[in-house]
This record gives C-alpha cells, structure tokens and sequence, in this order.
C-alpha cells in the first residue's frame, strides 16, 4: 500500500462535513493508512464534482460517496477497495 491517498471532504463546513472528516481520519487511523485530507467548502468547486448534497467524500478524485455521514466502518469498507 505505498500509492498515497487523496481524500477530499466537500461541504460548507456543517456539523455533517465536520463529522465525516471526523469519521474519515478515524478510520484511516483505524486501517493504519497514511493520506492527505482536504477540506474544499467553495460552492463551485464542490458543484465541479457533481453533488448536490453535501457532504462529499472523494478519494482519489473519485466521488465515493455524497448526500450522508459515512461511520468509520463505511469509510474502511469503501477505501479498501480503492488501495486493493
């Protein structure tokens, strides 16, 4: 697992975006991962991605998952299969 990840948190900055941050470094601490975690709040850029609801996670610069909170079990499950 060498390839680093990329992992972008897209919301305003609601209790949702800083939950799923939250959850997202819990779980890459959980799975003993390195990435880098950025948190994009302008609109456009968030629109640039496709959603509609916030909040967003992309990994890799692919949208994962968007509109909920992932738990840190849902986070594992999804970036697993990206560093496979």
């Amino acid at each position: 697992m060498s390839n680093m990840l990329e992992l972008k948190i897209l919301g305003t900055g609601c209790k949702n975006c800083t939950t799923l941050e939250e959850n997202t470094k819990a779980a890459l601490k959980q799975m003993g991962v390195e990435a880098t975690v950025d948190k994009i709040t302008d609109y456009a850029e968030i629109a640039g991605y496709g959603i509609m609801s916030t909040p967003g996670l992309v990994a890799n610069g692919k949208v994962v998952s968007f509109g909920k909170v992932l738990k840190p079990n849902d986070i594992i499950k999804i970036l697993e299969k990206i560093i496979e």
